[in-house]
């Protein structure tokens, strides 16, 4: 498990090194930021109901957004191998899916940041131009994938949570992660547990998300699909 998340973070440093080449930082940044506003628009029920709040910042924020995690992930690939040796296999599970996500979601970003910077590089992206480049990039099957990552990720989490002493080892963890240079992981890893401690019923939060986006995707994609006159993205 431990190598498998290595690979993953040394993808996403690749797509990353290489966006940067390519000069599409910028719009991928942009990109992320509609996204999320995006997701918060399309959950405002959940993202309202205050025991949820947490759950959707973590996934928002730390999962997901324009975020530099540069920091978390070198701190990851340097403990990582320590940390298989201390967690429960169901919170290096989930490690690993969170870390899945955050790589092929980069990868399906920077494809979408090509077009856009292609035809729209000078306009800021909107509903329109997002549908657009959703349709172009097309890679159902990746997309596909990408909500089945979530939903394992949720399956994980609901499981990491009831561990007994999980979040007292994360707890007095802290300050010997600090010491360490490890805070922007610890801190992921925190942040992470108290977000779904707090909903108790984790698929509660994951079920409507996974249901809203699998519509949403398949709405997108469909060939009669009729642009911008059918476009099925909030606006906002």
């Amino acid at each position: 498990m431990a190598q498998e998340i290595i690979k993953h973070l040394h993808r996403v440093n690749a797509l990353r090194d290489l966006a940067a080449k390519l000069e599409l930082m910028p719009i991928i940044h942009q990109l992320q930021h509609w996204q999320c506003e995006r997701l918060l628009v399309t959950h405002d029920d959940l993202a309202q109901q205050k025991r949820y709040q947490k759950a959707m910042a973590f996934f928002v924020d730390e999962l997901y957004g324009p975020k530099d995690f540069s920091q978390r992930d070198a701190d990851l690939a340097r403990v990582i191998p320590k940390l298989a040796k201390v967690l429960p296999d169901k919170a290096m599970n989930a490690m690993d899916d969170a870390l899945s996500l955050n790589a092929l979601s980069f990868d399906l970003d920077m494809a979408m940041a090509q077009f856009i910077k292609t035809h729209y590089a000078d306009e800021p992206i909107n509903r329109d131009i997002y549908a657009l480049a959703y349709r172009h990039v097309g890679r159902e099957t990746d997309r596909a994938h990408q909500i089945d990552i979530i939903s394992h990720l949720g399956d994980q989490l609901a499981d990491v949570i009831k561990i007994r002493g999980i979040g007292m080892l994360i707890s007095l963890s802290r300050s010997p992660a600090k010491l360490a240079g490890l805070l922007a992981l610890h801190e992921f890893l925190e942040r992470g547990f108290n977000a779904f401690k707090a909903i108790g019923d984790v698929q509660s939060f994951i079920q409507p998300v996974l249901s809203r986006e699998k519509i949403l995707m398949s709405t997108l994609l469909q060939d009669t699909l009729i642009l911008p006159d059918d476009n099925p993205l909030p606006i906002f």
